[in-house]
């Protein structure tokens, strides 16, 4: 099966990421995709952009070389009340919004503190993804946080940075592997997201694609893979 999607990507305007949306865009075409997401960081990280940069994503073509270009926001976890950096007139224009609990955003609690922010996240207008809760440094009740996504409709992003072997995050093989056990046996959505913070590695899967293959997941709960999956998922036409 063939990927159709990458709704975790970022350029320049992250600050911290290395290419431009022609340059993304393009490497996406390479990669075959039909749709790439653009997911910047939201304020709260450092060197992202001002708040007038996603109110202003309306100018950015919504096809580009015969790829679908969909805009949403990587937000940042806050608190352990599941409070984030976006504000209602930043995702006026956004299909998505994906949440993550990121180092320089919020300090990891125990694992209920770290449980209930992500389950209180989900709750914020156009969250679609958990992204990367793969990391040891904040545990979480895999089993309470894939029944939550469960009863909102929210998806987990299985990454494909995190599963590299040069990754920052600790833990992440067994942590997905968990995560998944719990997807599969509740009937929860997954999504591949390259996290590319470089034109090349946009659309890139491979780890995430091996780990999927190697613990038996169903394909059928993996939202890259089918198209009406996606435009049902997005809400788009």
């Amino acid at each position: 099966m063939k990927a159709l999607i990458d709704l975790h990507t970022h350029t320049l305007v992250s600050g911290h990421a290395y290419s431009t949306i022609k340059e993304n865009v393009e490497a996406a075409k390479l990669a075959g995709l039909k749709y790439i997401g653009l997911s910047e960081h939201a304020p709260n990280m450092p060197a992202s952009p001002h708040a007038y940069y996603f109110q202003n994503v309306h100018v950015i073509p919504k096809e580009i070389g015969g790829v679908r270009v969909i805009q949403g926001i990587e937000a940042n976890i806050l608190d352990y009340d599941g409070n984030i950096d976006v504000t209602p007139d930043m995702i006026v224009h956004m299909n998505y919004m994906l949440v993550s609990l990121h180092p320089p955003c919020i300090t990891a609690g125990t694992k209920e503190e770290n449980t209930n922010a992500v389950i209180k996240a989900m709750d914020h207008e156009k969250v679609k993804i958990v992204a990367h809760l793969d990391d040891s440094r904040y545990p979480v009740d895999y089993e309470k946080v894939v029944k939550a996504a469960k009863e909102k409709n929210i998806a987990f992003e299985v990454n494909n940075s995190s599963l590299k072997p040069n990754t920052f995050r600790e833990g992440a093989w067994d942590n997905v592997k968990v995560l998944l056990k719990y997807c599969k046996e509740y009937g929860v959505n997954i999504i591949m997201g390259s996290d590319a913070h470089i034109c090349y590695d946009v659309g890139n899967f491979e780890y995430a694609e091996k780990i999927i293959e190697d613990n038996d997941f169903p394909k059928e709960l993996v939202i890259n893979y089918d198209e009406n999956k996606i435009l049902e998922f997005l809400n788009i036409k």
